[in-house]
């Protein structure tokens, strides 16, 4: 079996890490949370289930998953395979093991988990997610002519390709930015569709105005400045 290591940014996640940390199935080899400066007891729950906590004082989904990384790098061990998902409950951690299956079984490079309409929760996306999603697929496929449909955050990658993305981003455009690298570099890649519900408490992205506007610019950003360079 391939090392399968498992990256999951978390903000005051209490009430649901836990939650996500036991579903996840038992091909991974280690369950890395990384609390961006949590203030409720994420960083113990978590400890008591069974991962590894790091801390990032640094506010922002990228600084969370380059803190895992950095963490990943300094091991003896290099993985195979690099996981990320949410920590809100809002994926199925359970299907970790189809997200990876294109990797393990079939030489694929990276996987990104679909948030399909058919297998959404009512209300578990917000329309400026929606539109968002829409949107930006939309230009990438004009530009790159890509076949993703989604940004969505329940994704696998080779552990090398993940480091020769080098990846930037420190905030809102984290997904995008990994999804027009892999696409400039010529990854080969799958979406898989994905079960998604309403996640535990308020998103700190697309439940605010700032947020979804902020997350709006960024991926925007991402995706003129690869259509041009």
């Amino acid at each position: 079996m391939p090392n399968i290591k498992v990256i999951i940014p978390a903000f005051n996640e209490q009430d649901s890490i836990g939650l996500v940390i036991k579903a996840i199935p038992e091909i991974a080899n280690e369950i890395i949370v990384v609390s961006n400066n949590s203030t409720d007891q994420t960083e113990q729950v978590a400890l008591d289930a069974g991962a590894t906590v790091l801390k990032e004082a640094r506010k922002g989904y990228g600084y969370a998953c380059l803190k895992g990384m950095a963490y990943i790098a300094n091991q003896n061990e290099t993985p195979d395979i690099i996981v990320f998902l949410d920590g809100d409950y809002s994926d199925y951690p359970e299907e970790m093991s189809k997200i990876v299956q294109p990797i393990i079984e079939e030489d694929i490079d990276f996987v990104v988990g679909a948030r399909v309409k058919a297998l959404r929760e009512k209300g578990s996306m917000t329309l400026p997610q929606i539109f968002g999603n829409w949107l930006a697929t939309t230009l990438m496929r004009l530009f790159f002519k890509s076949t993703f449909t989604d940004l969505g955050p329940f994704r696998a990658i080779k552990y090398q390709r993940l480091m020769d993305l080098k990846m930037e981003d420190k905030t809102y455009g984290w997904t995008v930015e990994m999804q027009l690298k892999a696409l400039k570099q010529r990854l080969t890649y799958r979406e898989i569709p994905v079960r998604y519900r309403n996640r535990i408490g308020e998103s700190k992205v697309s439940g605010t105005v700032k947020g979804a506007i902020f997350a709006g610019v960024k991926i925007l950003g991402w995706i003129f400045k690869y259509s041009f360079k």
